[in-house]
């Protein structure tokens, strides 16, 4: 077979699923390695630089999309109702939890310092979360993870890139000193 033809059955399989498609699936229709894979869809992402389509990569697997920068055109002919959008109580929800996998509702809580169902509900109906089990603690709390859907949607590959959270320090009262942040930052600054 071709890479010509390789790539096409790449694309047709990534446009007909509508999905993330695995590294493993495409490599058992097509009977290739995970290389020759790994090859062929950077090719092909080399293809649609100036295209209104891409491939991404999200964990082990690939999506055909739309590139971002036309969504605000795409939007209005696919869908005509209000854009969805997140509060700050929703934001500040899920990035405890993309960057604590697996916690429960009452250690964002505690985190927040607020209660979190809105939030909580929000971001399950969103898809941007989603259960993760239950936790081996007392009366079994439900614990929450993101999703694959967040992934694709804030453009990671997996959690790991997400971006490192600045260190602070604990005041006597175990609240963090903005002080110590803001100089460190001004310090950074003017030091570039």
């Amino acid at each position: 077979m071709e890479i010509k033809e390789k790539k096409a059955i790449i694309e047709a399989i990534l446009f007909a699923t509508g999905r993330i498609v695995t590294q493993e699936e495409l490599m058992l229709s097509l009977e290739i390695s995970k290389e020759e894979i790994e090859e062929l869809i950077e090719s092909m992402k080399n293809d649609y630089t100036d295209r209104g389509i891409e491939i991404i990569k999200v964990d082990n697997g690939y999506q055909l999309c739309t590139r971002k920068e036309y969504y605000e055109y795409i939007y209005q002919i696919i869908d005509k109702r209000a854009k969805p959008n997140l509060s700050v109580a929703a934001l500040e929800t899920l990035s405890i939890i993309a960057y604590n996998p697996k916690i429960s509702r009452a250690e964002i809580e505690a985190i927040r310092g607020v209660n979190s169902d809105a939030s909580m509900y929000k971001l399950l109906e969103f898809g941007l979360i989603e259960e993760a089990g239950k936790l081996d603690a007392p009366g079994k709390p439900m614990s929450y993870q993101t999703t694959k859907n967040f992934l694709k949607m804030f453009g990671y590959q997996s959690l790991e890139e997400l971006p490192e959270l600045p260190k602070y320090k604990l005041d006597e009262n175990q609240q963090i000193v903005i002080d110590d942040l803001i100089e460190k930052n001004d310090n950074t600054e003017n030091s570039n």
